[in-house]
């Protein structure tokens, strides 16, 4: 009798044991960043919009500043624990906790760099990016799913 293959399925034989069947995991880190930028760019010409109203061009630089500060920290994030995903839960543990340190030192250093610039608002830089992590941080959870069945982002109609 032959094992089914369910899409997405591929059956492992083993000689002189039975068809296991494994599934390939999604690149879910990514998957999730890359949705998080998706959003960041679609609501990020609005965001300058208003800051250049608020503060003029001094506020939408900040802003673009900002911006770009917060996805790269969502990339890297996702880069990070991609990597560690990959080879241990306790590996995944530490990469975690201890990227997050050294990414807000990161961030620390970029807004201390540029805030004696004269293109510079430090009140925008730190309104946007308090505002951009939360915020698009709360509109994904509305799009991730917590279910072991799709890891990742929640399958849109039709697709399941």
């Amino acid at each position: 009798m032959e094992p089914q293959v369910t899409k997405g399925m591929e059956p492992q034989v083993t000689k002189g044991m039975e068809p296991q069947v494994t599934t390939e995991i999604p690149p879910v880190e990514r998957l999730i960043a890359a949705d998080l930028v998706k959003r960041g760019a679609v609501i990020a010409p609005a965001v300058v919009g208003v800051c250049a109203l608020i503060e003029g061009q001094k506020g939408a630089l900040s802003a673009v500043f900002a911006l770009g500060v917060v996805l790269a920290n969502f990339f890297v994030s996702a880069a990070v624990l991609a990597w560690a995903a990959e080879n241990s839960p306790t590996l995944l543990m530490g990469a975690a906790l201890g990227s997050f340190m050294v990414r807000m030192i990161v961030i620390s250093l970029a807004v201390w760099a540029v805030h004696d610039a004269s293109w510079v608002s430090l009140k925008m830089v730190a309104i946007v990016m308090l505002a951009f992590h939360l915020g698009l941080l709360a509109w994904e959870t509305r799009y991730v799913s917590a279910s072991l069945a799709y890891p990742g982002l929640k399958p849109r109609r039709g697709d399941a």
